[in-house]
């Protein structure tokens, strides 16, 4: 008889988290030995992951809300307080936002320790299985990614059970990004170059954000070797985008348009929603939290929680098409086309009279429920876009003259402008001569300016803040010239969140806490 805490169990592809005393033969689970014995069989567990990642708990809510709130463009309409803690940085031991996607992102990375584990039943050739197993491989790397840049040291498993004898503790940040590159690095060997669906990862993925890793860890300094492997990684793919399949859309909206979306060759890799409504609070949120209040379309509009700080409009040049399609700043409301200085018609509490998101909720697709809460849109994790942006910073010291090529092609794609909407109405912008292309010598700043427009709300722009240390000088974004004004509860504590007090108590093994909390 042996003893196994269990941090998944895992049973017709959902996941369930607990502990359990395990005698021989147990009732209802699926040991892997048991369970794994064909290559479906391994992508039944990959897919698992596919599942939580797309959960309301995780990229549908809860984590891609926080990640806007605590960045310097998104500031709150409502009043809950998790949420409120989150968008002025003093974030507490019990926040609620960070108890649904901790928990979540552990559950998705156990899915991908089953198939890792169960892959090795399976008596396959490698050139058969490896493919599918590297899924998992790069799922796992793309969860770690995420908690590592949120919460620093955390714990690091690799395994579907562990003894009840062992002591789980926090790895070392340095130690969790050698295992995310390992991962990735397993991906990029036995991924294929393309994928049937962008949802799934290919070879150009894991070359993307193995590229993104590097210029994460070289944060706020010019340490070459990092910078030169960011480089090379980026490069790569952006040497090889025909064999990737892989461009620039010729028109930014499509980015955000659910109906157009699957056509386009920009995405790298996706979290998909196309027609998924799971009994586990599987579908997307992200178009009502951001949507304006009492907006006629999709049924009611939207929820006006995650709103853009009114500077954010107002210092983006009117003449970038991106500001269009990120934006509203006319609605029909109570079928009344209003200006973003008359939304507060709507009579709601959480109005507000300024330009809401509308990324999300502008062109939801066919499966939108009402209010858009279900929509098809998939959601680029990782585009093209970023892909020339990494490039272009981190051969700023080494070859500045491509870093200018890189971030010009960017700005080029925006100045064609395209099909979008305005005030509820379908318009087409026309091409215009801004954002010029930059001359001279690119900064470090030139290319993370790109980056929050070309990137905004895309759950990407705190990540930059964090790694750049942009809190305070030079940059002092959560000042009072910043974008939302000062943000008096930042301190470079900030920089990462807590780990949950509750956690804590279950397992003292979890201590130091971050500092400041």
């Amino acid at each position: 008889m042996k003893t196994y805490k269990y941090l998944i169990l895992l049973l017709v592809g959902l996941s369930i988290v607990g502990c359990s005393n395990l005698e021989e033969e147990p009732v209802g689970l699926l040991s892997p030995e048991g369970f794994f014995s064909t290559p479906k069989d391994i992508q039944t567990a990959v897919n698992a992951t596919y599942g939580h990642m797309i959960n309301e708990q995780f990229w549908g809510r809860k984590q891609a809300i926080a990640l806007m709130l605590r960045s310097d463009m998104v500031d709150l309409a409502s009043t809950e307080t998790e949420r409120m803690e989150m968008n002025n940085l003093t974030t507490l031991t019990d926040n609620k936002m960070i108890d649904n996607f901790w928990p979540r992102s552990y559950q998705a990375i156990a899915a991908c320790n089953e198939a890792i584990a169960g892959a090795t039943h399976v008596d396959v050739a490698d050139a058969v299985k490896n493919p599918i197993t590297a899924q998992a491989h790069f799922l796992r790397a793309f969860m770690y990614f995420h908690l590592v840049r949120q919460f620093g040291a955390v714990p690091y498993m690799d395994s579907p059970a562990i003894p009840a004898s062992a002591t789980i503790s926090r790895a070392p940040a340095a130690q969790v990004y050698d295992n995310i590159i390992a991962d990735l690095e397993y991906a990029i060997t036995w991924l294929p170059n393309t994928t049937t669906s962008r949802a799934i990862p290919s070879k150009a993925a894991a070359h993307s954000y193995l590229a993104l890793v590097y210029l994460t860890m070289a944060g706020n300094t010019d340490n070459a070797v990092l910078l030169g492997k960011a480089f090379s990684e980026a490069k790569h793919v952006i040497d090889n985008k025909a064999l990737y399949n892989l461009d620039l859309d010729g028109d930014f909206q499509n980015l955000f348009n659910a109906n157009k979306i699957d056509a386009s060759k920009e995405p790298i890799f996706a979290l998909d929603y196309n027609n998924f409504e799971g009994s586990d609070n599987g579908y997307d949120q992200l178009a009502p939290m951001t949507g304006i209040r009492g907006d006629d379309r999709n049924q009611g509009g939207g929820w006006s929680v995650a709103v853009p700080a009114l500077k954010v409009y107002t210092t983006w040049n009117a003449n970038d098409y991106r500001r269009a399609v990120s934006m509203s700043d006319g609605a029909s409301i109570n079928g009344t086309l209003v200006p973003y200085t008359n939304f507060t018609i709507s009579g709601h509490k959480f109005a507000k009279n300024q330009p809401y998101i509308a990324k999300y909720d502008r062109y939801p697709g066919a499966f939108a429920r009402i209010n858009a809460r279900a929509t098809s849109h998939n959601y680029s994790m990782i585009r093209y876009a970023e892909v020339l942006l990494i490039a272009a910073e981190a051969s700023i010291t080494t070859n500045n003259a491509l870093a200018r090529t890189y971030i010009n092609e960017v700005r080029a794609r925006a100045r064609k402008g395209g099909a979008t909407q305005k005030g509820g109405v379908e318009v087409t912008v026309g091409a215009n001569a801004l954002p010029a292309d930059l001359t001279g010598a690119v900064t470090v700043a030139d290319v993370l300016e790109e980056r929050r427009l070309e990137l905004a709300f895309e759950g990407i722009r705190w990540y930059d803040i964090v790694r750049r240390k942009m809190g305070g000088a030079p940059y002092n974004v959560f000042s009072a010239s910043g974008l939302e004004g000062a943000k008096a509860g930042f301190t470079d504590d900030d920089y990462l969140l807590p780990i949950l007090a509750n956690e804590i108590t279950r397992n003292p093994n979890l201590l130091p806490q971050n500092p400041g909390y």
